[in-house]
């Protein structure tokens, strides 16, 4: 398990020590950090489209953050984007057969959980 170097030395352990931790849920979903193509598109979208982003959850607002991140293609991130903002405009509140576990974030389990380390 990878333990970012401010928590180790908040911890007041090094490399090859051995320590005892727990890990519990997070009671609330961290806002995600927008990349910025998406923040751009949603402060250019129309009020509508902003107003069911700001009703949405933040889980699912990582949701579509997380689709927007899955491909490294330019073509088909700007092409997500762009659906990101039309499913928006329809009301649709998720990405549509997203598999959470086909991508990655260092904060987020591979079952889409949230998990802080205490």
């Amino acid at each position: 398990m990878r333990v970012e170097k401010e928590l180790q030395r908040g911890a007041a352990v090094e490399l090859g020590d051995t320590a005892t931790i727990e890990i519990e849920p997070a009671k609330d979903w961290p806002e995600p950090v927008l990349p910025r193509d998406l923040e751009f598109a949603l402060e250019s979208a129309p009020q509508k489209i902003r107003q069911l982003w700001a009703e949405i959850t933040p889980m699912a607002r990582w949701e579509w953050v997380r689709w927007v991140n899955a491909t490294r293609n330019a073509d088909t991130r700007e092409r997500r984007v762009e659906v990101t903002i039309s499913k928006l405009n329809d009301g649709k509140r998720r990405p549509c057969c997203f598999d959470l576990s086909a991508c990655t974030d260092p904060d987020l389990s591979r079952n889409g959980k949230l998990v802080e380390l205490t």
